[in-house]
């Protein structure tokens, strides 16, 4: 049923226009003399509900529902491949749906089977084709033109919002507890960027494997290894739920699809683990996070952030780290490359690239990518020996010009803003640049604040962060040299924390040891 699906409103709204309501209502289309859609292509990444959606759509309209498989159709025997795609069209059945998946390595076909696409006629009977795939790239383009697939819906990555939707169908069975409080669903969704439904589906399905593992290893401890042997008594029974913590350790256990997609994990970097650098902090809230957060408002208003952040400065500055606290915030999807990455020695293998990076960034938008490292791939074009990274430029030029306006906002970070091409600086490419300085004293006091209080270790009373960091010592020093110094620290007083434990062990072995040796001397020794 449409019910059972959670956020993913939009898509079946298209549906429901497309495909139920033609086939429901027929007369309203002969009425307007409309062709009806014969062909819908939902695309996609994998795990999003496309084999879902279809079962439901399928499941409204009450019309025979006839499922295959590109492996299935395409066959080694002459005309066999033929046969079985005019088998998709048996009118017999009409009105019904086909639906076909591909996971792209049968999607190209020969020339035979394209001419005889090409034959096929419209239906006498209303028959609809319902095709899925994770490579749309890889489908004939015979059958991606009006007539075949009239339409192509992408069935993009859950944002927060449908994420929480999932969620609360994939648990309303589900038996859950919390001590002192209700089950927060929505920590589990901020804690969830870049899960698509089936990985939404693992994970409560992990969260109930971590609550059976809880229960049966209680029942071990209390009855032995054959507990098993005996029922459990209703008390028992109502102990058995699956709670937060269940959820929290299957987080840890899970691999989003998109990571295997090439997105990167969402960096936990909050905020205040960023010391200094406030201006910073509120443009880039101002332009990204917020616009993310709030796209109406934007749109209502006509703002455009279609400028590219461009972070300059000396290393160490802390680039790379307001660049993952941005996605953090944001809680949008994270592709992190570090330019010298994307370069390969085959010729167009880069460009393609930076197109598959793009391409994946407004598939599963809102998407932040941060190209690290950047001057490796925008070297000046004309210069000698830059010939490798010109056609690199070109193309980050063409994505750059089309990006923000469909939820994909690129931060680059550099060392040396001299050596990029000029085209990349200008507005609408990477048109908001900052310079990322070294810290001065109240930064550098700001740094080790956020230092000391994100270490679990307590810092003593008798240290004072603000002298430390006005030390002429500390001049000129970035943020990566202090968090040095302070893992440093950290490592020095746990080797003397543990040095100090093992005197005092040693000793009290010796004292026992001389108790233990004194003891049956006295027993033997007579007295004068």
């Amino acid at each position: 049923m449409v019910a059972d699906l959670g956020g993913m409103q939009p898509v079946i709204n298209l549906l429901m226009k497309d495909v139920v309501i033609p086939l429901r209502r027929p007369e309203l289309l002969r009425w307007l003399g409309v062709r009806p859609v014969t062909g819908i292509l939902l695309h996609r990444p994998p795990g999003c509900g496309k084999t879902a959606l279809a079962h439901a759509i399928a499941n409204e309209t009450g019309v025979p529902f006839h499922k295959t498989s590109a492996t299935e159709l395409v066959s080694g025997v002459s005309g066999a491949s033929e046969e079985n795609i005019r088998s998709l069209f048996n009118y017999r059945t009409a009105p019904s749906i086909n639906f076909a998946r591909s996971d792209g390595a049968a999607s190209e076909m020969d020339t035979s089977q394209s001419s005889d696409v090409e034959k096929i006629k419209p239906a006498e009977g209303y028959v609809v084709v319902i095709g899925a795939t994770n490579r749309p790239d890889a489908v004939d383009r015979a059958l991606r033109r009006p007539g075949r697939f009239d339409r192509e819906i992408c069935v993009g990555v859950p944002d927060e919002d449908a994420r929480r939707q999932i969620l609360e169908k994939l648990t309303r069975s589900l038996r859950t507890h919390v001590e002192g409080g209700q089950f927060d669903l929505d920590k589990i969704t901020r804690v969830t960027p870049g899960f698509v439904g089936a990985d939404l589906k693992a994970l409560v399905d992990q969260a109930g494997s971590q609550a059976i593992d809880r229960f049966i290893d209680v029942k071990m401890n209390e009855n032995g290894p054959n507990w098993w042997r005996h029922p459990c008594s209703q008390n028992e029974m109502e102990s058995l739920s699956v709670t937060m913590d269940n959820f929290e350790e299957a987080i840890k256990m899970a691999q989003p699809s998109l990571r295997r997609e090439g997105f990167s994990s969402v960096p936990d970097v909050k905020w205040a683990d960023v010391g200094g650098l406030d201006s910073l902090k509120q443009e880039l809230d101002r332009c990204i996070v917020r616009c993310i957060k709030h796209p109406e408002l934007y749109k209502k208003f006509g703002v455009d952030m279609q400028d590219g952040f461009l972070l300059f400065g000396p290393p160490g500055c802390g680039k790379t780290l307001i660049a993952k606290a941005v996605a953090h915030d944001a809680g949008a999807n994270f592709i992190y490359k570090k330019g010298p990455e994307l370069l390969t020695k085959y010729v167009g293998e880069s460009e393609s690239g930076v197109r598959k990076i793009f391409a994946h960034a407004r598939t599963n938008s809102p998407c932040i990518i941060f190209f690290d490292e950047i001057d490796a791939l925008t070297a000046k074009r004309g210069n000698e020996g830059a010939w490798v990274v010109e056609r690199v430029v070109n193309q980050l030029l063409t994505e750059l010009g089309s990006s923000s306006d469909q939820g994909v906002f690129v931060i680059g970070a550099t060392n040396r803003i001299d050596v990029i091409d000029d085209a990349l600086l200008r507005p609408n490419r990477f048109g908001r640049k900052h310079f990322v300085p070294l810290p001065g004293a109240n930064e550098r006091a700001s740094i080790l604040k956020s230092l000391a209080s994100s270490g679990k270790k307590p810092l003593s009373p008798s240290v004072d962060l603000d002298a430390l960091a006005r030390r002429e010592e500390c001049n000129n020093l970035p943020g990566a040299d202090l968090a040095s110094i302070t893992a440093k620290e950290i490592l020095q007083s746990l080797v003397e924390e543990i040095l100090c434990k093992l005197i005092q062990h040693h000793a009290s072995m010796l004292i026992d040891l001389a108790i233990c040796g004194w003891d049956p001397a006295t027993k033997h020794t007579a007295p004068y």
